[in-house]
């Protein structure tokens, strides 16, 4: 049987330059590599883990299956679902729940983050965020998932979930570990920490034109003069040079160690590399979001085939922890 692949975004907005990277470039290899039964989420029920706009949230989930679909994915080759359309995923978590501890929740990296982030909005759910997590990816006995590096503390969490439930109800899960994507970590354009949706002026969209890219990589913090230690936001541009132009990586590297680098003349060719890789995936966009229709069947068609695996997973789960 073929190993089964699980990935998901929160459906915050379009999707970024991150996203990409981090994680839609590793489905894609999954996907087409033909050795995995790949399941590709739109995670929205995590989004309201903190603060969100409920009027914009079902246009922001459709964007990303159109985002997905223009980026390559297939629906005869990988199952795109929204998570609120499979409730056995809350349901999974919340037998999971059982197995953790608070105090296990409370000293991860990325609850403490995001309560500094969201200081009035320290909830139930934000605090579970890692065992959702973990109930999307066993409630379909994942084992592979593609995301970035940063995530690895709550497939942790997942992997410590699966081994104490086979160990105290004999179930069956397996231990869940990341694909690592190339070019995987994309800075932030602010020149600190990773690019993200959350943080203002730190992201390019998939879907920004030229002028925004080019007026977005320009703000990169730079320093007045090259040469010397580079400060952060330099070492951010020369990270985005290394993603998109490594064949004129050395000269600028040249340039810069001998005083002569112009910036702008870096961010120019920065942005316009990035357009370049952009440009096709926009005009394939646009013309999936001219059919309504299909993007309609494709949420229907994902939404049955991922139930029929959940379902099982739950009725098997419910009856070895003596609910059924």
């Amino acid at each position: 049987m073929k190993k089964r692949v699980f990935s998901g975004i929160r459906a915050t907005g379009r999707l970024h330059l991150g996203n990409y990277l981090g994680a839609v470039k590793g489905m894609l290899q999954l996907q087409n590599s033909h050795q995995y039964e790949t399941i590709y989420c739109v995670v929205d029920v995590h989004t309201i883990t903190t603060p969100y706009d409920k009027e914009r949230l079902p246009q922001n989930k459709r964007e990303i299956i159109v985002d997905y679909l223009a980026a390559g994915l297939d629906p005869d080759k990988s199952i795109i679902i929204y998570q609120s359309d499979v409730p056995e995923h809350t349901e999974l978590a919340f037998y999971l729940s059982s197995q953790m501890s608070i105090a296990r929740m409370q000293h991860l990296p990325t609850f403490k983050d995001k309560i500094k982030q969201h200081p009035q909005h320290s909830t139930m759910a934000l605090l579970n965020y890692p065992i959702l997590m973990a109930a999307d990816i066993l409630v379909y006995k994942a084992g592979l998932v593609p995301v970035g590096i940063d995530q690895e503390p709550h497939l942790e969490v997942a992997r410590e979930l699966a081994r104490k439930m086979n160990q105290t109800y004999k179930t069956d899960f397996p231990e869940p570990v990341r694909f690592a994507t190339k070019g995987e970590y994309v800075p932030s354009l602010k020149g600190e920490g990773k690019m993200s949706k959350s943080v203002e002026g730190s992201y390019i969209n998939l879907t920004d034109p030229y002028e925004t890219i080019e007026k977005k990589v320009r703000q990169i913090p730079t320093a007045t003069a090259a040469g010397g230690k580079m400060t952060p936001g330099v070492e951010t541009l020369f990270k985005y040079a290394r993603l998109f132009i490594p064949d004129q990586l050395k000269s600028y590297q040249q340039a810069y160690d001998q005083g002569s680098l112009k910036f702008v003349e870096l961010k120019d060719a920065v942005a316009q590399a990035i357009y370049a890789d952009l440009k096709p995936f926009q005009a394939k966009r646009q013309q999936i979001a001219n059919r309504p229709a299909y993007i309609d069947d494709v949420i229907r068609t994902g939404k049955l085939k991922a139930r029929e695996i959940a379902s099982a997973t739950i009725k098997e789960v419910k009856e070895k922890m003596g609910l059924a």
